[in-house]
């Protein structure tokens, strides 16, 4: 029972809000060194002993991290940050959303339809949940408050169009879950599209239906000028959307046609997203020096939560916790479906109060040994983890989505507006997670092998 008690300590002090990669290690080096102890003990030993087995457990460490470091499909992470930090200092989002917004002002809503439109765009993009959460709350949030719209719907618009990074290729989450899962990354993205692009299109009409039935809380905007005036802002709007578009193509149309891989095509989007910068006129090498530095410093936090991870992840298998999970998965009634479910929900709580790169390499290895024994299809499996995980943005009280929103938001805009805001996202969210959960085949993905 050591892991377990090993896991539960770990939960605990992340909620009291130490740092989570100093956490991982500290608890793995801790209960590696008391699982020793007990081993000596058992095998009527001395304390020195029980401690050299504690040292011995960590020898394997340095293999662990060196592969780790010499992982080619972890390579991608810090290449598609780099590209999403330079799409959001060429400020994309803000011609994004103000072509967008010319476009579909004057429907009820249409402010709001074009935050979502813009969020998909982004995500596909740059797949970075906080600089599209920050770069909308900056430009769209003030419009939609000076055009009257309802608080909780602006802000939930917002925070659930900046998550759908979570889902839509490329996406940090499915290059993680491809690592664990042991999968191509090419088939996540190929196989995360239509439910990323249904999610879309659920908001869409969430927002329509809810501005029709309640007529004041997303008013349509009147937008003044005549037929010349407009054709030219449809054609400013096409100027905006098609370079990020012609960007996705290179970037999702290099890996699913089978030209680069996910490493190599985020290398393209990086050079992209500097071009772009270029046609945007907004390049410059300070801009790439300053993004090149919070590149460093995301990536050195992921790739520092995974070392810990990686320690903590031993520790927890060397003392047989693993087992006990599996023994409990495997004993649930209702076989497969029992497993989904309790993982599922399992995911959802823990998404409520830890981040998912801590789910990802914690959680996660421990259930896909057992998906892989009752025959669950991983790539199915992984996409109902990262829509699970996609949740967890906007669930409080520790959504990153509504704390990024809430640090850019006027006065005015109160955190209860945000919680308010949200639900409806959330249960839309988990509307479309049971959909793919039991009629996967409408998104064209298999449940077993």
């Amino acid at each position: 029972m050591i892991g377990i008690v090993m896991f539960f300590v770990a939960l605990c002090a992340l909620l009291f809000g130490f740092p989570v990669a100093f956490t991982f290690g500290a608890v793995s080096v801790i209960f590696g060194f008391i699982s020793g102890l007990f081993e000596a003990v058992g095998n009527e030993e001395t304390i020195l002993e029980g401690l050299q087995y504690g040292v011995d457990m960590f020898a394997f460490m340095p293999h662990r991290i060196w592969a780790i470091m010499n992982n080619t499909i972890l390579m991608a992470v810090p290449l598609f940050i780099f590209m999403g930090i330079i799409l959001q200092k060429s400020k994309l989002a803000e011609k994004l959303l103000e072509s967008m917004g010319y476009l579909f002002g004057e429907i009820r809503g249409g402010v709001a339809i074009s935050t979502v439109l813009v969020g998909s765009l982004l995500a596909a993009s740059t797949g970075v949940v906080g600089a599209s959460v920050v770069a909308m709350g900056v430009i769209s949030l003030p419009v939609m408050l000076k055009y009257k719209y309802q608080k909780e719907l602006a802000t939930g618009t917002i925070c659930a169009s900046g998550t759908l990074g979570q889902i839509i290729p490329p996406s940090i989450v499915l290059i993680i879950l491809g690592d664990v899962f042991q999968v191509p990354v090419g088939d996540l993205f190929q196989a995360a599209i239509w439910p990323g692009l249904f999610l879309v299109l659920s908001y869409i009409l969430y927002i329509l239906i809810y501005s029709y039935i309640n007529k004041d809380v997303a008013p349509a905007i009147v937008l003044d000028g005549n037929q010349g005036s407009k054709a030219k802002q449809v054609f400013k709007a096409l100027q905006a959307i098609i370079p990020p578009l012609v960007l996705i193509v290179l970037v999702l149309g290099s890996i699913f046609m089978g030209v680069a891989t996910p490493t190599e095509s985020a290398a393209v989007g990086g050079i992209g997203a500097m071009l772009l910068a270029l046609i945007y006129r907004e390049f410059s090498f300070n801009m790439v020096h300053q993004a090149s530095l919070e590149t460093v410093k995301i990536t050195a936090m992921v790739f520092g939560i995974l070392i810990g991870a990686t320690a903590f992840s031993m520790v927890f298998t060397y003392t047989g916790g693993d087992m006990i999970v599996e023994e409990f998965m495997l004993g649930l009634p209702g076989d497969k479906w029992g497993f989904i479910l309790l993982s599922m929900l399992a995911i959802m709580i823990l998404g409520f109060f830890i981040d998912f790169i801590e789910i990802s390499y914690i959680i996660v290895p421990i259930l896909v040994p057992i998906a892989d024994a009752i025959g669950i299809n991983p790539v199915w499996f992984a996409i109902l983890i990262a829509m699970n995980l996609q949740t967890s943005f906007l669930t409080p009280p520790f959504g990153f989505s509504l704390f990024y929103l809430k640090g850019v938001s006027p006065p005015s805009v109160k955190t209860t507006h945000i919680y308010k805001g949200v639900v409806p996202f959330i249960a839309i969210q988990v509307a479309v997670l049971l959909l793919l959960t039991f009629y996967p085949e409408i998104f064209g993905i298999s449940q077993t092998f």
